[in-house]
């Protein structure tokens, strides 16, 4: 945690660490980057100006998600034409990510569910996700914790025979044409 808060420190004042010179040497002479690590600086101003809450850095492994929240809330069609409320938390997706990955992995889920209860190991395997830890950590708990699915056991939330289901908050999210 420390190390983290010292990363954020680091990062928010504008020292930087060039992973590809070749790249930022190319970025600066396009006049794409005004000056070495000015730009995290420039989004935390920027975010305060507008009165939003600071962004996010978190490291995750080798890598950092760095989380920048919308001052209103976003309607996205899905596949289906579905109109979904984009979730304030939920990070846009990446230009370099696969247009099958499109929708956030709460919205995925609540797809999903949109035909009945589901046992996880069934959404899983619908997602076409094989990593138990990483289904639960990014799939299952946010939505679970934004109140968009709930569980038909709730009592015995270990039970063999758990489903998950929409609750109506996440049903008026999901609109099926």
């Amino acid at each position: 945690m420390f190390f983290r808060s010292l990363i954020e420190e680091d990062i928010k004042q504008g020292i930087s660490k060039i992973r590809n010179p070749a790249i930022a040497r190319v970025f600066r002479e396009l006049g794409l980057i005004e000056q070495w690590g000015s730009g995290i600086r420039r989004i935390f101003n920027e975010a305060g100006k507008l009165g939003l809450p600071d962004p996010v850095i978190e490291e995750i492994g080798m890598k950092i998600r760095f989380t920048v929240f919308l001052s209103q809330p976003i309607l996205i069609t899905g596949k289906n034409e579905a109109l979904v409320d984009v979730i304030q938390k939920e990070p846009t997706q990446s230009p370099t990510q696969s247009p099958t990955q499109s929708d956030s992995p709460v919205i995925r889920v609540m797809k999903c569910l949109g035909q009945g209860p589901l046992s996880s190991g069934e959404i899983r395997n619908k997602l076409g996700l094989k990593h138990r830890p990483t289904f639960r950590e990014n799939y299952l708990h946010p939505a679970l914790e934004q109140g968009l699915i709930e569980m038909t056991i709730p009592e015995k939330p270990n039970s063999r025979l758990q489903k998950y289901r929409l609750t109506l908050q996440g049903e008026k999210l999901l609109v099926r044409k």
